[in-house]
């Protein structure tokens, strides 16, 4: 295996501290060749700075860009999810193939400022105004290759406007046609894809943009193609309701019982989701991907962050609409979500007491595991996906190896990011 370039940092994040002399050898495919005291001298060398894994964002509609500072004013009243889905499917009746790839380009170069290095972008705006061909799927693609991001395209599937309901509006140019066209699709994009930073991923929108028995077919042949699934869940009180009232189940009940639920299956948001049932869902391994911006935002509620992790299941973090594309403002609000709402501190930690630790697992680790890559780790075999801190950033002053990352996660935004790094290529901080 041959070392194309040695990186070394004044500190880099391995086996859960900041560490000196720690050199890493990055290999011609772009993954971690060997971590530790090298004797290669470095060939980037990062003084000043530290070295930590990137950061994994699993939850993205990178074309809601489009919608930052609309929907903001509320002149009839309070707004509901609901409301704002109408300004939603106005920004999808104005879309075309360029303004997509704007929108979305635009995001992947925000998130990589951020220390955001893989997206796993949860696609469902698929055909161009009067079209089912689904033109954009490779619009998408394109504009993350553009931007040098990883991605893990979670192609959607949509086909139903509400349960038992047809596709309306802009919900069209949603459509997945049917679970045969969708696969036939799957297989056309799989040819266009950079194997070096693109992969695929299942997902059926919801319960109410898909019915069971698809839902079903669509996991068994996941599973079969060894594919990640993810869907979403109880963001909405209503949606549990409609579902109970065609299914006689919640959500995440009827999932549950319908599916081969392991660690390929990611249910996005439970905001809703009871303990009882979230507990039989993590316990056959399922993990809950959580945003909390865009959950704040929408108003949709906090989900119940401590009882997913008391019941043993894995979290993982997405920055959905990207209204704020800041991961460490969605990291700590995740905790300050749980302080506001039980009214006590230290609701995210790890076995010692860490919350900085407990948050940068979820936000790294955890987000691998959903969209199924080796990553999240500076070890020998993963992606040389990283991200560089500017130790001299006046947010970060007066940091200490053993604080430095609780800093970092609740002191500090995008502006202490020097460069990110996407399999070997570093890209500066905008």
């Amino acid at each position: 295996m041959s070392v194309e370039q040695v990186i070394e940092a004044d500190w880099t994040w391995i086996g859960g501290a900041f560490t000196r002399n720690i050199r890493v050898a990055v290999d011609a495919n772009g993954r971690i060749a060997q971590v530790g005291a090298l004797a290669a001298p470095p060939t980037v060398r990062f003084p000043g700075k530290a070295l930590l894994p990137g950061i994994i964002n699993v939850h993205s509609h990178a074309f809601q860009r489009g919608l930052r500072g609309l929907g903001e004013a509320f002149p009839h009243g309070a707004g509901t999810f609901w409301t704002w889905r109408e300004a939603m499917y106005r920004l999808v009746d104005a879309m075309d193939a360029e303004a997509l790839y704007r929108l979305s380009h635009q995001a992947f170069r925000e998130m990589l400022a951020c220390g955001i290095t893989t997206v796993g972008e949860f696609h469902y705006l698929h055909h161009a105004a009067g079209s089912w061909g689904f033109e954009f799927d490779e619009v998408v693609l394109r504009a993350a290759r553009d931007a040098g991001i990883r991605i893990v395209l979670l192609n959607c599937y949509y086909k139903t406007g509400g349960i038992g309901k047809p596709l309306t509006g802009g919900q069209l140019r949603f459509d997945g046609v049917s679970v045969l066209a969708f696969w036939r699709q799957m297989e056309h994009i799989a040819t266009r894809l950079d194997p070096a930073t693109q992969s695929l991923g299942v997902a059926p929108h919801s319960i109410r943009a898909v019915g069971i028995d698809d839902i079903v077919a669509l996991r068994r042949e996941s599973r079969k193609r060894g594919m990640v699934f993810h869907i979403h869940v109880e963001e909405q009180q209503r949606e549990v309701a409609e579902c109970r009232a065609a299914y006689g189940q919640s959500p995440m009940v009827l999932l549950t019982d319908r599916l081969e639920i392991d660690e390929t299956v990611t249910a996005i948001h439970c905001t809703h989701t009871d303990s009882s049932d979230m507990s039989a869902f993590v316990g056959a391994g399922g993990q809950v991907c959580l945003c909390p911006l865009t959950e704040g935002n929408l108003g949709d509620g906090i989900p119940d962050l401590t009882g997913i992790r008391a019941a043993g299941g894995r979290i993982c973090v997405g920055t959905d609409s990207n209204a704020r594309l800041c991961m460490t403002e969605d990291l700590r609000w995740m905790e300050y979500g749980q302080r506001l709402k039980t009214q006590t501190r230290g609701r995210c930690v790890d076995a010692a007491g860490s919350a900085a630790n407990a948050l940068w697992e979820i936000a790294t680790i955890n987000g691998a595991r959903s969209l199924g890559l080796t990553a999240g780790r500076i070890e020998a075999g993963c992606w040389a996906d990283f991200v560089v801190l500017d130790l001299a950033a006046p947010s970060l002053a007066g940091w200490m190896p053993e604080t430095l990352l609780d800093a970092f996660i609740f002191g500090t935004g995008e502006s202490v990011i020097a460069a990110t790094c996407v399999g070997g290529n570093f890209v500066p901080s905008q």
